[in-house]
């Protein structure tokens, strides 16, 4: 390879690392092509992007950021990235995992913060952020929800008091 293609490819892994602040590095030890392309297929569905890294580019790319993800720059390697949703992509990561057996989530970068390989499972357990926001949506919600119910519980006990003696009357 030109030394000029592998400046363009390290610059491109720059601008990726510095553009999502999260990503994970993947083994996808001896995955078939077909199931790399469905991977990328889900991941591009998703809004996440995988990308194979040749390991000593990878290495010059994220310079002395993260020195602690250094050794596990070996064999074959990939790099799943997000800007938005860390966990959804690790999730989904596990999930495409579990299906084949096919793949290893060796370490990461989750928010800008190391990430060791086996603190993968506990991002894992946490919930996305969309789910989050509808949890407190529905906190607030709820006392709201509960005085109008107090509210028109003796509207509707008149109603249904007005109710039985229009019977009582008409029989």
């Amino acid at each position: 390879m030109r030394k000029e293609t592998k400046q363009k490819i390290v610059r491109e892994l720059e601008q990726l690392i510095q553009d999502n602040h999260t990503w994970y590095l993947i083994d996808y030890k001896q995955m078939p092509v077909w199931k790399m392309v469905e991977l990328r297929k889900l991941l591009r569905r998703n809004n996440f992007r995988l990308k194979v890294v040749k390991n000593r580019l990878a290495l010059r790319a994220i310079s002395e950021r993260y020195p602690e993800l250094k050794p596990y720059f070996q064999k074959n390697n990939a790099l799943a990235f997000t800007d938005r949703d860390p966990i959804a992509l690790a999730k989904l990561l596990k999930e495409f995992s579990e299906q084949g057996k096919v793949l290893e989530i060796k370490a990461g970068v989750v928010e800008g913060h190391y990430l060791a390989p086996d603190l993968f499972g506990e991002i894992i357990k946490l919930n996305s952020k969309m789910d989050l926001i509808a949890r407190i949506g529905y906190l607030m919600s709820y006392p709201l929800t509960q005085f109008l119910r107090t509210l028109q519980t003796p509207v509707v006990n008149m109603g249904r008091l007005l109710s039985a003696l229009k019977d009582k009357k008409a029989s």
